[in-house]
């Protein structure tokens, strides 16, 4: 019996949450085309007869610009040493840019295995895909390069098998039919901030938390009071709609998501309040949920 906990960092929008996804068969993790989705570490869990494997899905990588920011980043480099086994997905582009740069210099750093996931490559031939693990493997080495496609699941289960191969032989950290360590609530909060993600304009959704106010379980349906937290008041009044069009919208979408969850009929109610600057105030990282005493554990 195999057991371990494998990191997928890399940078922003590049497929981490896609791919841990798509390993785990279920969608826990939420996604969008904008970067920087990923807020927090978030660990799932992959059982099969030969073991256990704990993914680890972190924030992409990226220069900061204000406090969320700089706990985004310490999240995802944090997370390198609590692990067996890094995964690293990249682009597949022969070019390596700055930010690559950086993560590979970080990696350089540690003694864990890491194996270069080159994603998307739905998007070319195998013969376009041989010059960028040239590339890479000219720069570093890595225990192992596989090209995978995180959206087609292309190369997912050699994934799976190559990771069994690097990972130490234990106990299982869960029970078997354990998919998340994620309470409820933070993943009815991210839901709703997903549909924001997919809703809005490029220039909200990053100044966007959400809050769950209260989430009451009965018998016939689960009640969740909900508060959607921006940065400006233009913001609040592009996230409510006109005549309250844009927020039924985006309750519509996370409910349709929540009930697939919870397995039984919600009603979702949200609200939209304005905190200036949250995502530099200690004080409401905190209280929203991104503290960096968590970070540690």
């Amino acid at each position: 019996m195999k057991s371990g906990f494998v990191a997928l960092i890399g940078r922003p929008n590049v497929g981490k949450s896609t791919l841990m996804n798509r390993l785990i068969g279920q969608k826990i993790a939420i996604t969008s085309h904008k970067p920087q989705t990923t807020r927090n570490k978030i660990r799932t869990v992959y059982t099969d007869e030969r073991g256990q494997i704990v993914f680890l899905d972190t924030p992409g990588i990226h220069k900061s610009r204000n406090k969320l920011g700089e706990y985004m980043v310490n999240v995802a480099e944090h997370t390198l040493n609590d692990a067996d086994l890094i995964l690293w997905l990249v682009e597949p582009d022969t070019r390596i840019g700055a930010g690559d740069t950086h993560i590979m210099e970080e990696l350089k750093k540690v003694s864990t295995p890491v194996i270069l996931c080159i994603n998307k490559t739905d998007t070319l031939s195998k013969d376009e895909v041989l010059p960028v693990i040239a590339e890479y493997s000219s720069r570093m080495e890595f225990a192992e390069i596989i090209p995978v496609s995180a959206m087609k699941g292309h190369g997912c289960k050699d994934l799976i098998d190559t990771i069994y191969e690097y990972l130490p032989e234990g106990e299982m950290y869960y029970d078997e039919d354990t998919v998340t360590d994620q309470p409820m609530r933070q993943i009815a909060a991210e839901i709703i901030r997903e549909k924001v993600l997919r809703s809005m304009a490029e220039e909200v959704p990053h100044g966007v938390a959400v809050v769950i106010d209260r989430m009451e379980f009965t018998q016939r349906i689960v009640n969740i009071d909900a508060t959607i937290v921006c940065e400006k008041d233009s913001h609040k009044g592009m996230i409510i709609g006109k005549q309250g069009a844009m927020l039924k919208k985006i309750g519509s979408a996370a409910r349709t998501d929540i009930q697939a969850m919870v397995e039984n009929k919600v009603n979702l109610k949200l609200w939209v309040k304005v905190k200036k600057d949250w995502r530099d105030s200690d004080m409401l990282l905190k209280n929203f949920g991104y503290d960096k005493k968590s970070i540690d554990e």
